[in-house]
């Protein structure tokens, strides 16, 4: 079911749930310039045989307000949104499921809103923290110095999109999903190219929105909260990541208290078929223990 929720004054985002509505509610949280279409129907239908799944149209992407030059806003006012959300839905407390920056907006939730959260999933993500990654043989390093994105992921990322129509932006989008999944898992342009034509038709224009990537980043930094949460957080690590590489999720693990870690074996910084099985019964361990 689809719903249309106002969320602060002139912005007004798109949702959408599935799942028995008197299941428990599990609420996917997308990255950076993506819409609520990033979470592949599978995968959602697998959550949502236990769970009210909601997804989401962040600003400035999909069928979502986009208006980011008119009003702009710090990223952290995205949590907000999110609360906006299952406020809308009449969702006291949640589950939420967060993808790179949307792992970051889940982690604002768990420090300033643990009582709307009944977990938290963390995928692809950076710790809101500057304890250090501590390793194995004790070694201590600062989170600035763990490995950073890929070179090749910062060379695509610093060329201008310019609008050559429809075709040309379908083809940069499947090779930044290839480069997005590591190398790994065998890369499928045809499922690549599927969903960014859902994703296309969803919001009814190919354009991409650089809202995020200029919004505010200041005030992010959550350490003592982190540190000292309740709420049951699960890490999902995955060991082709280009943007968040290993030790990443460990270190992200290590900044929440309680937090554990599962391994997804091929993953990256994308959601394909390969994936969808293993992640799903992760999640799913995870959120029916609460």
């Amino acid at each position: 079911m689809e719903h249309f929720v106002d969320a602060a004054p002139g912005v007004r985002l798109w949702a959408e749930g599935r799942g028995a509505a008197d299941a428990s509610p599990l609420l996917l949280i997308m990255g950076a310039q993506a819409s609520g279409l990033g979470w592949p129907d599978e995968l959602v239908d697998m959550l949502a045989s236990r769970h009210r799944v909601i997804r989401y149209d962040h600003r400035d992407t999909g069928r979502s307000t986009w208006a980011f030059d008119q009003r702009p806003y710090p990223l952290r006012e995205l949590a907000d949104d999110a609360l906006a959300v299952l406020d809308a839905l009449d969702v006291e407390r949640a589950h939420i499921v967060g993808m790179s920056m949307g792992g970051m907006l889940a982690q604002l939730l768990i420090a300033d809103h643990p009582d709307r959260l009944l977990s938290a999933t963390l995928i692809g993500t950076s710790a809101l923290s500057t304890v250090p990654y501590v390793q194995p043989d004790e070694t201590r390093t600062p989170p600035e110095e763990l490995p950073g994105i890929s070179p090749r992921l910062l060379e695509m990322w610093s060329r201008p999109v310019a609008d050559l129509g429809l075709e040309a932006e379908l083809e940069r989008r499947v090779e930044h999903w290839r480069v997005l999944g590591g190398d790994q898992l065998p890369f499928d342009d045809e499922y690549a190219r599927a969903q960014e034509w859902k994703v296309i038709a969803h919001t009814g224009h190919h354009a991409t929105s650089t809202a995020h990537a200029r919004a505010d980043a200041s005030h992010l930094d959550r350490t003592e909260q982190l540190a000292r949460t309740t709420v049951p957080t699960l890490v999902i690590s995955a060991p082709a990541e280009p943007v968040f590489p290993p030790p990443h999720p460990h270190h992200l693990a290590q900044a929440i208290k309680g937090a554990r870690i599962v391994d997804i074996p091929g993953m990256g910084h994308a959601l394909p078929r390969e994936v969808h099985a293993p992640l799903a019964a992760a999640i799913l361990d995870h959120t029916t223990e609460r």
